[in-house]
């Protein structure tokens, strides 16, 4: 039996995309195309690829179903003896989303990559192909672990990838880790270090997943901004409707507002989990003797968010 088999998942995204002129690059529909015709359209990719279509969704729709049931396929195959990693076709918008929920979930040995496509497969030059070759590249390379992201030819890691622009075909970024490495003519250079698999990596995955099968309805868990002028009301508003967490996007080194401060000690006191991030792309909030509320441990917002909602459920990721 072959040990060097990759799978590719296919979830929707504008790498699926068509659009009805082959000159429009925005004016689109995402998730139309199945993974195995991409797949087919790519050439000298066929040996040694396995396709499956877990999902067919634009990803601004991405929802926690979906991801359950990804993070299932994907630790179904990863446990296969053939298999040696997985590669998932993914929209853009939340790709560091999934990227990071899978992280925290799997923790996996072996590589499991998402790539993507600014422009939709029926565009006059598509990026998907490329990037899909590239991420079979990083699959296949020996020794590669953990859950990453390709696009545009750079490799970067599930904690640190954040789509950084709207439009153009390089639009992630890694902030001040800088990416893993670079995809060159089908080889890869690594310029730092893989994500890290714990030990029993793969009991936990089954643990995490089976707790995960069993969750009814994920924890309510919400993202506040600071910004000039901002007051508490909405922070009241869903502390109301039974708000579990609340991550606060804040200004700078995670500052807040003083009438969304109080808003959110409030909440606090009744119960409800808050975390500090900020709305700044680059940096970490640096936690300091007099904070109120934890910091995030240099995760994003929306990737504090993930692992808040996790914690909640007792999957501490």
């Amino acid at each position: 039996m072959h040990h060097n088999k990759i799978v590719i998942l296919g979830t929707g995204g504008t790498i699926a995309g068509t659009a009805s002129n082959a000159s429009s690059n925005i004016e689109y529909t995402a998730a139309e195309v199945g993974v195995s015709q991409l797949v087919v359209t790519i050439p000298g990719l066929q040996n040694g690829v396995e396709t499956e279509q877990v999902a067919q969704i634009d990803s601004k729709d991405m929802s926690f179903e979906v991801w359950t049931a990804l993070a299932m396929r994907v630790h179904h195959h990863l446990a296969r003896q053939d298999v040696q990693g997985v590669v998932i076709t993914h929209g853009t918008d939340t790709l560091e989303e999934t990227a990071f929920f899978l992280q925290a979930v799997l923790s996996p040995v072996k590589p499991v990559v998402l790539t993507c496509a600014m422009r939709p497969a029926s565009a006059l030059a598509p990026d998907g192909p490329q990037n899909i070759l590239d991420a079979v590249c990083v699959a296949r390379h020996v020794g590669a672990q953990g859950v990453m992201v390709v696009c545009a030819g750079n490799l970067h890691s599930a904690h640190d990838v954040q789509k950084i622009h709207t439009y153009q075909l390089n639009a992630f970024g890694s902030g001040d880790a800088g990416p893993i490495g670079f995809i060159e003519e089908q080889k890869l250079k690594i310029v730092r270090n893989w994500p890290v698999a714990p030990d029993k990596y793969n009991v936990i995955a089954t643990e995490k997943i089976a707790v995960l099968n069993q969750v009814t309805a994920w924890p309510k868990v919400e993202i506040v901004m600071n910004y000039a002028g901002v007051d508490g009301a909405l922070v009241d508003t869903l502390v109301a409707q039974g708000v579990q967490g609340l991550v606060v996007a804040g200004t700078g080194n995670g500052t807040v507002h003083q009438s969304l401060h109080a808003a959110l000690r409030h909440a606090q006191a009744k119960g409800v989990q808050i975390v500090r991030s900020t709305r700044c792309t680059q940096g970490r909030v640096l936690a300091r003797s007099d904070d109120s509320f934890p910091a995030s441990d240099g995760l994003s917002p929306v990737k504090a968010r993930i692992r808040l909602m996790l914690g909640l459920m007792g999957l501490a990721a």
